[in-house]
């Protein structure tokens, strides 16, 4: 959105994990970013100029389009956080897809967890890589959950060599998205939402009522929970989403 303003001309952006589909929207957890920033939208007017024809394919200030360079921008991070394991430093990634079945990605996970880092996935369908397996995917973990709304987000999380970054995408882990779709991946650059998306990833790792952990095997079992001490990740959400919206209404009304 271009809007006309005391100071100027100014773009309005959202960028989104989901689909502006009225049908699916009641049922689809999804993630969005609405932001102002200018580089951002430089981004989106470059992204619809190449989508009409007028330009070629630009250097973009934070977008990651596919099929141009969205697998090797994955590739990239899980290699550098392999580099920061075999240097003894802290390395860890959290990714969470619908689907995770792309060879490239799936072997360099698999060496990355062989150089030592500890790697988070939570993938709601299809999944081709084998967890636990020793020697290969043991620092490995797979997490499924399903529930009354549908996991459709796409989040990344990647230690960074301390400076963590975040990233949400349209695209899963799949061939289609990274070599025959049009998708982007884009940054979370203010540390308040990405401590929001951490916390989100967090509750979703921890959950006990609707999660299912992927064994080597390729079999899903339920974590052994103490009476009823159940964190259902959907819940938990709606509650901490609630609280948020009702503290920022209140603060306006002060």
């Amino acid at each position: 959105m271009v809007r006309q303003e005391a100071d100027g001309i100014r773009r309005y952006c959202h960028l989104a994990t989901g689909n502006y589909n009225a049908r699916t929207a009641g049922i689809y957890s999804d993630l969005g970013l609405f932001t102002c920033r200018e580089p951002f939208g430089q981004d989106l007017t470059e992204l619809f100029n190449l989508l009409t024809g007028y330009t070629r394919p630009q250097k973009f200030n934070h977008l990651i389009l596919a099929p141009i360079a969205l697998r090797e921008h994955f590739l990239a991070h899980i290699r550098k956080e392999a580099e920061q394991a075999r240097a003894g430093q802290p390395a860890s990634i959290i990714a969470k897809v619908n689907s995770l079945i792309d060879p490239a990605l799936i072997e360099e996970l698999y060496l990355a967890s062989q150089a030592g880092v500890q790697i988070d996935l939570l993938v709601r369908g299809m999944c081709s890589l084998r967890p636990g397996l020793p020697g290969v995917s043991e620092r490995i973990r797979v997490v499924s959950i399903i529930d009354r709304y549908l996991e459709h987000a796409r989040i990344f999380y990647f230690h960074n060599g301390g400076e963590r970054s975040y990233w949400l995408a349209s695209a899963d882990w799949m061939q289609r998205n990274f070599d025959r779709r049009l998708e982007i991946a884009f940054p979370i650059l203010d540390p308040q939402h990405q401590a929001r998306l951490k916390e989100i990833l967090e509750i979703q790792l921890g959950d006990t009522a609707k999660g299912w952990q992927i064994q080597p095997d390729g079999a899903s079992i339920k974590p052994r929970t103490q009476g009823s001490n159940l964190l259902r990740l959907q819940e938990q959400l709606y509650e901490v989403m609630k609280n948020s919206s009702d503290a920022a209404f209140a603060k306006e009304l002060i």
